[in-house]
């Protein structure tokens, strides 16, 4: 498995995901609101992403067979966890479905970032306390935006 293929989407989407779910939850969206912005996400998100990443791959000179595979999968691996947030907003009740995203994309992460490490010959621990306190960061703000929004709009 070529780790650069599927870093760069995996994080993106685990990390945007576990945002959306959290912030859109402490703005009081409905259940469709969160589904339909992951949905997005998926889609419009994560196809403005991969054509960006081409674009670059193009410009580097890579090989179109190599910049296109490598494309595809960035696409793939960014749809794929976005869907597994999907699933779990729309299975789980809103207290439970915010525990598995949390879950769900807190182990996501771990997994990458181990992977990626040990590919580098990077300490495991260390990388993936960066990468979760990055990851806490942004869940802490989309809460608080998400608070703050249901609090000044209602």
């Amino acid at each position: 498995m070529d780790l650069r293929k599927i870093s760069y989407g995996g994080t993106a989407a685990v990390v945007t995901g576990m945002g959306l779910v959290i912030g859109l939850g402490a703005a009081g969206s409905t259940r469709s609101a969160i589904v339909a912005s992951l949905l997005i996400f998926a889609i419009a998100d994560n196809l403005s992403d991969s054509l960006s990443i081409h674009v670059y791959q193009e410009s580097e000179r890579l090989e179109e067979g190599a910049a296109f595979r490598a494309t595809v999968a960035n696409f793939a691996t960014r749809f794929g966890l976005s869907a597994g947030f999907v699933a779990i907003v729309i299975l789980l009740a809103p207290p439970l479905a915010v525990i598995a995203a949390l879950t769900w994309g807190g182990l996501a992460l771990v997994m990458l970032t181990a992977l990626v490490a040990r590919d580098r010959g990077a300490p495991v621990v260390p990388e993936i306390a960066k990468h979760l306190a990055v990851a806490a960061v942004v869940i802490v703000a989309s809460k608080g935006i998400g608070g703050w929004l249901q609090h000044a709009i209602g």
